[in-house]
This record gives C-alpha cells, sequence and structure tokens, in this order.
C-alpha cells in the first residue's frame, strides 16, 4: 500500500504539529491537575478547522477523508492525548452516523455545532453492559411525538461537557442486537442528569463519567438510528472510533519516544551518552519497530475502506497493536530518562499514565482479540470454500 502523503496532507500536518506544539503545553498541568475541560483550547481547535475534517462541506466541515483527520489527531497525540481525543469524537463515530444515517433535519441541526466546537458523547456502556454491549438496558418507549429514555450509563467520554449524546438504548424490550437503536440527546434535556465524574488515572480534561436518563422525553424526530440493524450500522461507526484511539495511543508513544531520543543522545554517563550503549540501543530498536508496525495497521486501517467505514478486523488489530504499542513505549522512554522520567517535572509520567486506558476503553485488546480470531477462521473457512 502507498502510504504517501500528498502536498496538502503534509500542510495539514504541519499545521497540527505547529498547533500542538504552541497552543497547547499552558493547558496540560491544569486539565491533569483539575480534570477541567479545556473550553478555551476546543474554541481554537474549531478555529483550526480540525473539529469537521471529515464532515461534508455543506455542513461546514472540510469534506476530508479519515486518513486526513487521523494525521491531524496522530500529530496532537503526541503532545496531549487528551485534546487528541476530542479531534476524534468530533471526526468519526456520532458525526458519522448523523451523515449516514441522519435525516435532512437532523444533519442540518447537529454537524454544524460539532464543527464550532461541540465534541459530541456516545453513550453505550452501563453498569451491566460493558463488553457485552448487546445487554443494555436503557430503554427507549416511544409515547406519541416522543421517546422516553430511562437507565444509567457509565464511563461515558465527555459527559457534562458536551451537548450532544447519542444515546444507544432498546427499544419495545426485544431482547439483543435486534432490539437497539439510537437516540440523539442535547444536554439540556430534562430527565438527562450527569450523576458522577470520577477522576480517572489519566487522559484527565475529558470527564469519564456517570449519566441517569430519568423519564427522558426526546422528540421522536431525534431518533437516528431503529433498531432491527440499528445495532450493525452503529458498530460500523464505532469501527472509526476504534481507528481514532489507535491513532491516540500511536501519537502518544511517538511523543515519547521523540523525548526519550533526544535525552539519550544529550545525557551523560561514564564519558558517553547513555544511546552509546548498546542495552539502550537495543530499546529504541524495539520501540521503532513496535511504533512503525502500530503505524502501519493505522494508516491501513483509515484509508481500507471503499464504503465509507473501516474494516471491523483492520480497526480491531490497529486498536491492539497501537495501544499495546503506547503502553510498552512510554514505560520504556520512561525508564530510558531514569529518575528524571518518574518525576512529574517531565511528561512522561503523564503519558503512561494516558497509554493505559487504550487497552481498555473503546473495546478491550481482549474483545478486540476475540474479534479478529473469529473473522481470521470466518475468513480463512469462506477461502477454502471457494478453493473446494
Amino acid at each position: 500500500m502507498n502510504f504517501c502523503l500528498t502536498d496538502e496532507q503534509k500542510e495539514l500536518q504541519t499545521r497540527a504539529r505547529a498547533f500542538a506544539r504552541q497552543k497547547i503545553p499552558p493547558h496540560i498541568a491544569e486539565m491533569d491537575r483539575t480534570n477541567g475541560y479545556p473550553w478555551p483550547l476546543i474554541k481554537e481547535l474549531a478555529q483550526e478547522g480540525f473539529m469537521g475534517i471529515t464532515i461534508p462541506k455543506e455542513f461546514g466541515g472540510a469534506g476530508r477523508p479519515l486518513i486526513d483527520a487521523i494525521l491531524v489527531v496522530e500529530e496532537i497525540a503526541k503532545v496531549c492525548g487528551t485534546i487528541a481525543r476530542v479531534v476524534v469524537d468530533s471526526n468519526t463515530a456520532v458525526p458519522k452516523a448523523i451523515a449516514e444515517y441522519g435525516n435532512a433535519a437532523q444533519r442540518q441541526k447537529f454537524l454544524p455545532t460539532i464543527v464550532g466546537g461541540d465534541k459530541p458523547v456516545i453513550a453505550i456502556t452501563e453498569p451491566e453492559a460493558g463488553s457485552a454491549a448487546t445487554w443494555l438496558k436503557t430503554s427507549a418507549t416511544i409515547d406519541g411525538d416522543h421517546v422516553v429514555l430511562n437507565g444509567k450509563k457509565c464511563w461515558i467520554t465527555g459527559a457534562g461537557s458536551s451537548r450532544l449524546y447519542l444515546v444507544f438504548a432498546r427499544f419495545d424490550n426485544v431482547a439483543g442486537a435486534g432490539g437497539i437503536g439510537a437516540v440523539l440527546v442535547t444536554a439540556d434535556t430534562k430527565g438527562l442528569k450527569v450523576a458522577r465524574i470520577p477522576m480517572m488515572m489519566g487522559l484527565r480534561g475529558m470527564p469519564e463519567g456517570e449519566v441517569d436518563f430519568v423519564n427522558c422525553r426526546v422528540p421522536k424526530s431525534q431518533i437516528l438510528v431503529m433498531p432491527g440493524d440499528g445495532f450493525r450500522k452503529l458498530m460500523r461507526c464505532y469501527n472509526l472510533q476504534r481507528v481514532g484511539a489507535a491513532t491516540v495511543a500511536l501519537g502518544i508513544g511517538q511523543g515519547a519516544f521523540d523525548l526519550a531520543a533526544a535525552y539519550a543522545n544529550k545525557r551523560k554517563q561514564f564519558g558517553q551518552s547513555i544511546g552509546s550503549f548498546q542495552g539502550v540501543r537495543w530499546m529504541f530498536a524495539d520501540m521503532h519497530m513496535r511504533l512503525e508496525s502500530a503505524r502501519l495497521l493505522v494508516y491501513r486501517a483509515a484509508t481500507t475502506n471503499a464504503d465509507g467505514f473501516p474494516d471491523k478486523m483492520a480497526a480491531a488489530t490497529a486498536k491492539v497493536c497501537a495501544s499495546e504499542a503506547a503502553i510498552a513505549v512510554t514505560n520504556a522512554a520512561l525508564q530510558v530518562h531514569g529518575a528524571a522520567g518518574y518525576s512529574c517535572d517531565l511528561p512522561l509520567e503523564r503519558m503512561v499514565r494516558d497509554a493505559r486506558m487504550f487497552t481498555i476503553g473503546g473495546g478491550t485488546a481482549e474483545m478486540q482479540r476475540n474479534l479478529i480470531g473469529s473473522e481470521v477462521l470466518a475468513r480463512a473457512s469462506t477461502e477454502l470454500q471457494d478453493v473446494a
């Protein structure tokens, strides 16, 4: 596959890199300390055009392919994983679902707000439905011109800061995936309440909250996807989110690697740079191989989408590889720095904490391996039948 970037993509990448290095650092310490959402910085992201790269032009976006958004996310994640996640959420699952499955009124109402800086929320996870997403209990009951939502969601990224929620819910008590649809809910809707926002280990500044829906009445016109094949449609969109998450992990790992490489060339022990020692060089070789492998898988997943949606196995493969690479590389980069890396004087300890989320959120590494293994065997079986 050819991953040579066009001049336009290189310019976008350069612009994202400059933004990340110049605009983001003054906000990081405060986000990490308070878990506060960085509204002023989000406004600047929107002004730069990073909040709607993939959204069609008629709704204010740039109408560019997923790989262009991925290039921006990677550069921003090298400096701050939290801000990179904002860009992911504004260019992947929810906007794609609205653009693909929404009616004209929904697209016109909600897509421009995302371009303007409102990072949307995707609300799937529940106390008893994490990896087992099709076991969710939040109910959706049609009542005249409204749909009434009741239930609890947890670990919802952006809860309390976002103005738009895409809520997965079960219609008419129909069991399994066939009963699941999705409703667009604005944050000011009566009956929607953010119950709790715990302090997380990393990626602070992006709330992960609990959201209660108590007789939450939403206009029926805001049902985005009806049950039946709705869950399948929604998961196709969620594969974009997984590619985005993989990219954030990749960027965090690359940012840590770059810091460690500069330090290894500068730091001297026994009269020579520590980078001259074979053991340290091998560490960098391993880090480099992990990151390059992850990058190729991420770029492949972002570009293998003839129908506008990433292949689910490609997305899962990229996410597992990139998330595990990020954990390994950030820890190795911290080790290269020694005591300085373990201190809060440098961003390495934050990068270690931030990277740790990506084998959990958006589909655990274990569930992704289940998906990959099932797909590998199913495709192998099909190929054997074709040969026979």
